[in-house]
């Protein structure tokens, strides 16, 4: 497949007004793509679409309030955003949600509200606007899963689901889409200083000290900037890869779940313990872990 061609063509964006998705938008105009975005915080949004028409001035940017996890208003964005663009170039499925819990510590409720924004607002697009990569030579498809779609820690039981979710349609995608010209990508990012675990979602059931202790260890993580891993993504769009992983914070317990995929959650809550003197060793249980693999949580459209 040849080299992916931002200039001129239009790239789709959810969850643009902050993280990852925001550094994006960025990163895709500067290439020279003309934008359509989409989120669910109207500020922030407006925000970041100013802020690009100032600095690219030959840049088309559209912006689109819309909350994914309304199936009827995401329908009718698609709709729109089919009609006034019937060739896109470009579409990044990158909006997301986190949600703190172990299975038995969330509602039925709060599980789908995270299925809807990840998962099913991913697939909804993608059928929708899928004509519109057909008709535009040399289109892409990226989809961004998670660190915890290549591993499930406890404790993440909802959102390890929708990204693994996420990860086995894009890879059905890019053996489906191959013949059509259409390049796929899988997005795993590791720790990107996003504000995903801090502005996650907390499981009715869950204890917010429980869910604290495990938020102080997995912060430390967080050291990746946005702007770098979308560029690492924007890389891996035009040199047509299918799957990045982003930050040896994704590539490490990629390969330890290769080598250990039964007992690599053992490893790394141990590894975890000791890196935060034991607290939840301390306290008998394993602390609910956050996710740190993908944007914020104002990320969502």
């Amino acid at each position: 497949m040849r080299t992916f061609v931002f200039r001129a063509g239009t790239a789709v964006v959810t969850g643009a007004a902050s993280g990852i998705g925001e550094a994006l938008a960025h990163g895709l105009a500067r290439r020279g793509s003309n934008l359509v975005l989409l989120d669910r915080d109207a500020d922030r949004l407006d925000a970041v679409a100013a802020a690009i028409r100032a600095a690219h001035p030959d840049v088309r940017v559209e912006a689109h309030l819309v909350d994914l996890a309304d199936r009827a208003a995401t329908a009718r964005v698609a709709e729109q955003v089919r009609a006034a663009h019937p060739r896109i170039r470009l579409l990044v499925n990158n909006a997301g949600v986190a949600l703190g819990g172990r299975f038995d510590q969330v509602t039925l409720d709060e599980f789908n509200w995270l299925l809807d924004i990840n998962f099913h607002a991913v697939v909804q697009l993608t059928h929708a606007l899928l004509p519109a990569l057909k008709a535009e030579p040399g289109a892409h498809l990226v989809n961004v899963s998670s660190l915890f779609g290549l591993i499930a820690p406890a404790g993440q039981a909802a959102y390890s689901a929708s990204k693994f979710a996420v990860r086995g349609f894009t890879e059905a995608l890019r053996h489906e889409l191959v013949d059509d010209g259409i390049g796929v990508t899988s997005v795993h990012p590791g720790g990107i200083a996003t504000r995903i675990a801090r502005n996650a979602r907390v499981g009715s059931g869950v204890e917010r000290e429980e869910y604290e202790t495990g938020l102080r260890q997995f912060e430390k993580l967080l050291s990746i900037p946005p702007a770098k891993a979308a560029e690492v993504i924007l890389r891996g769009v035009e040199r047509r890869r299918g799957r990045v992983l982003i930050g040896w914070s994704a590539k490490l317990p990629d390969l330890l779940a290769r080598v250990a995929p039964a007992a690599y959650n053992r490893v790394l809550v141990t590894g975890l313990n000791r890196g935060a003197g034991g607290p939840a060793r301390q306290a008998g249980r394993r602390p609910v872990v956050p996710p740190t693999a993908t944007p914020s949580t104002a990320d969502r459209a």
